[in-house]
């Protein structure tokens, strides 16, 4: 009864795919795997302020590798004249995938469409301001408000730690509209992350309920159509 389960984890083969598309053999799943966390992990980290949403990795048989990162602000990762592209694909070769040569790296920049209904995005944006010593109750409530104006239909966000350099940690949590955890149908994003502040570390969750993906027949071809 007590036990959790990772939304986007619970849904993948249903609504969602996998963020690594790629096969690989016994010998070598367990390196590959660990690249691709470590580059996640160091977009992530270095690019706080660009609202990274989530990196896509794909393998090609011919020892290729292509990493597109979605983001809010993809000026900031291209800089002037695509110069920022070059020195962050040197970065990740030198850094996380020295066994590929330079021109088997295929590094892309995607612009997220609505970054107010990315978990991921709202995460980062609450680290940075509780980092900078904001009332965690008003950077709840300003995050609940920004996603209710983008069209979610529900919302849920989460910070337990030494709030506001209180001596016990507790957990708060605001909520708005509804969030179905076990309609498998239902598009939920989630993500959690971390905040380092002088009293501690704090966490942060939220949980961003979109709409019902289904699927039916559209025509007598039986191609299939997605709603929402």
């Amino acid at each position: 009864m007590g036990k959790k389960v990772n939304p986007k984890i619970m849904r993948v083969g249903i609504t969602r795919g996998w963020d690594s598309k790629w096969f690989s053999d016994q010998k070598t799943y367990i390196s590959k795997l660990k690249q691709d966390l470590a580059v996640r992990r160091f977009l992530l980290k270095e690019f706080k302020e660009a609202g990274v949403d989530r990196v896509d990795i794909e393998r090609s048989a011919k020892d290729k590798i292509m990493v597109n990162v979605h983001t809010a602000k993809p000026g900031i990762l291209i800089g002037r004249g695509g110069a920022g592209i070059e020195d962050l694909k040197k970065k990740i070769h030198t850094k996380f995938l020295k066994n590929f040569r330079m021109n088997e790296i295929n590094l892309t920049i995607t612009e997220v469409n609505r970054p107010n209904l990315s978990a991921q995005i709202l995460v980062q944006s609450m680290i940075l301001e509780i980092e900078k010593r904001m009332p965690f109750k008003r950077v709840m409530k300003q995050v609940i408000g920004r996603v209710e104006r983008a069209g979610a239909l529900g919302i849920k966000v989460m910070v337990s730690g030494r709030l506001n350099g209180a001596e016990i940690a507790r957990t708060e949590m605001l909520s708005a509209g509804k969030l179905p955890l076990q309609t498998l149908r239902a598009d939920i994003d989630y993500a959690r992350g971390v905040a380092h502040t002088t009293y501690g570390t704090i966490g942060v969750r939220a949980w961003v309920y979109k709409g019902e993906i289904f699927e039916k027949s559209s025509d007598e071809k039986g191609e299939v159509v997605k709603g929402q």
